[in-house]
């Protein structure tokens, strides 16, 4: 139903050009060093090799998610079509070019803003035609130190770090990839269901209709377009994503005072830009679920600073266990209630509070 080729077009033009100069970095020798910090400091370490740093431009970025969006969301939509009967034509026309542009809108949107990406095909399965990437946008990194106003290899490094802590975190730990993995097909498959749910082919009642404005009101678009255990499973995705976001955020910070002497300023320059986007920006963002991203760096990194400061680093350890040690969205936002789940006291395990009046 996606014509690929036009939602790339379309990225593509919204992406546009940046002004900012590609900084002079050797990301080879920054992701070496930054990988020896990260592990020996979340003691997590990885069972191969992390993939090769990319400098890449905004069309190689877009070029690489749409590849990426249409191995994961092609077979669905297949599916999906072959159920519409003889309304197949028609509505594979009209939903076809409404999604179209919408994945070219959000990608270009994206491309304009996005530094780095550890890129991972989020699949079930295993795709050995598409392993992982860790690509940077070299024009938008250029043009943060320009904004910033910051030392060029001083920020570049602590990018590095955010992105090389994710390629640590799912080479190290096996179940992470296949765990997301589930979660996302599950929500492709409650999403292929509700698409072919003859309900969709009915005029939308007045409680409906009153439901939708009220969410278009709020910016919440996600919750027009999704049911009640979507959005269940919506909140898993979202709970696992803040932790695998907010783990980074945290270890980017740790694991950097010595190698980034601007670090505080660093950190405030990109939490501004975060949060510094223009009116339309803010609402396409908000109408596309796209701050939910801000969010979970928020959350997670909340999150993640309490319990270490807690218990220590033993508890991000702890943290990627396995699956069923992995905080709810309500946890998030009450780290104690998380130790008290996972991590209970015990005279050898006290809280650091008490180990350093002992």
């Amino acid at each position: 139903m996606i014509d690929w080729i036009v939602a790339q077009r379309i990225a593509e033009f919204v992406a546009g050009s940046t002004d900012g100069q590609a900084p002079d970095a050797d990301l080879a020798a920054l992701a070496i060093e930054s990988e020896a910090r990260v592990t020996a400091y979340t003691g997590l370490h990885p069972a191969r090799p992390l993939p090769e740093p990319e400098g890449i431009g905004r069309r190689e970025w877009v070029a690489s998610n749409i590849q990426s969006m249409r191995a994961l969301l092609d077979p669905v939509l297949q599916r999906a079509g072959k159920s519409l009967g003889p309304l197949r034509p028609a509505a594979e026309i009209a939903m076809g070019f409404v999604l179209s542009a919408e994945v070219g809108v959000v990608l270009g949107y994206l491309a304009q803003r996005v530094l780095g990406q550890y890129e991972l095909v989020l699949l079930d399965e295993a795709v050995e035609d598409r392993p992982p990437r860790l690509l940077f946008v070299m024009p938008n990194l250029g043009q943060a130190v320009q904004t910033f106003r910051a030392e060029e290899k001083e920020f570049v490094t602590w990018v590095t770090l955010h992105e090389v802590t994710h390629a640590v975190q799912f080479a190290a730990v096996p179940w992470l990839h296949p765990h997301v993995a589930g979660l996302v097909r599950e929500l492709l498959n409650t999403a292929e269901l509700r698409l072919e749910a003859p309900r969709k082919l009915r005029m939308p009642t007045g409680d409906e209709l009153r439901q939708m404005a009220s969410a278009l009101r709020h910016g919440d678009l996600i919750s027009v377009v999704t049911s009640e255990s979507e959005r269940e499973t919506l909140d898993r995705v979202q709970a696992v994503m803040a932790v695998i976001e907010g783990h980074a955020e945290h270890v980017m910070d740790a694991v950097a005072p010595d190698l980034l002497p601007s670090l505080p300023q660093l950190r405030a320059a990109l939490d501004r830009r975060r949060r510094s986007q223009s009116g339309l920006s803010r609402l396409v963002a908000r109408l596309l679920g796209l701050d939910l991203k801000l969010r979970q760096y928020e959350q997670g990194k909340y999150f993640c600073d309490q319990i270490v400061r807690e218990r220590g680093t033993a508890a991000l350890q702890h943290l990627f266990s396995g699956p069923e040690a992995l905080p709810t969205l309500e946890e998030l936002r009450d780290p104690p209630a998380w130790l008290r789940r996972t991590m209970p006291p015990s005279g050898l395990d006290a809280p650091r509070s008490q180990r350093s009046s002992a």
